[in-house]
């Protein structure tokens, strides 16, 4: 896929390392869409906004996946066909960014994953342990092997807006998976380097104890749909 036909989307809430994501973003060719989730500084008054640089105001935090959807409709707005979403807290690197258009063949609804590689420094213990309890339930649901189901760096069709998801947190970045591979549309994935700052540098939104058991109650509120989805009665 021609990697300028896709455009990348960043939810923000009082990240004060997006501005330097963005710029890299930019260096590297592609239009952006921040979503500013209800920073406490609005993002608009300190980010410029030109005709490549979009952005999204919302004026309390709704949470990350309503943040995906505003940008995926401000993508699909602007004539795009996919979006890449991208952290902006710096893990996810521009440079990768080809890494996931590359493995897209034009007019395919696929969505594609970075899975990250988790052989660096820094990277918490506890991230990993909670990688493989996600990927033993997205295997789970969607039938599909996903070695990262936790990464946030995605290529997703806009095609996505249709499906009757009604989460808008952190889980809605699992949900979103399972009702796609439910229509028997394809999940993809492509390793990609990520970076994990020191522990007392790291900024993160993702409370683990709250998130996770609520990614993990998607499943189980989803698991019946699909034994009946599998057994022809849906």
């Amino acid at each position: 896929m021609d990697r300028y036909r896709a455009v990348i989307v960043i939810p923000s809430l009082n990240n004060a390392t997006l501005f330097d994501v963005v710029k890299n973003v930019r260096e590297v060719g592609y239009e952006v869409i921040v979503v500013d989730d209800g920073s406490k500084t609005p993002i608009k008054e300190t980010l410029k906004c030109d005709e490549k640089t979009h952005i999204i105001t919302h004026e309390r935090n709704f949470g990350k996946g309503a943040a995906l959807i505003s940008g995926c409709r401000k993508a699909k707005e602007l004539g795009y066909s996919y979006f890449v979403s991208m952290d902006a807290d710096g893990q996810h690197l521009a440079r990768e960014i080809c890494k996931l258009t590359n493995a897209l063949s034009e007019g395919d609804e696929t969505i594609v994953i970075g899975s990250r590689d988790f052989n660096i420094m820094n990277v918490p213990q506890g991230s990993k342990i909670g990688r493989l309890i996600s990927n033993f339930w997205a295997a789970l649901n969607t039938g599909c092997k996903i070695t990262d189901s936790l990464s946030g760096f995605r290529l997703y069709p806009v095609s996505i807006l249709q499906l009757p998801t009604c989460t808008v947190k952190f889980d809605y970045e699992m949900e979103v998976l399972v009702r796609h591979a439910w229509l028997k549309r394809k999940i993809v994935e492509t390793n990609v380097e990520c970076y994990y700052p020191k522990a007392e540098e790291r900024v993160s939104h993702f409370k683990k104890w709250r998130d996770t058991m609520s990614i993990i109650w998607v499943h189980v509120r989803l698991l019946p749909l699909r034994i009946l989805l599998l057994k022809g009665f849906i």
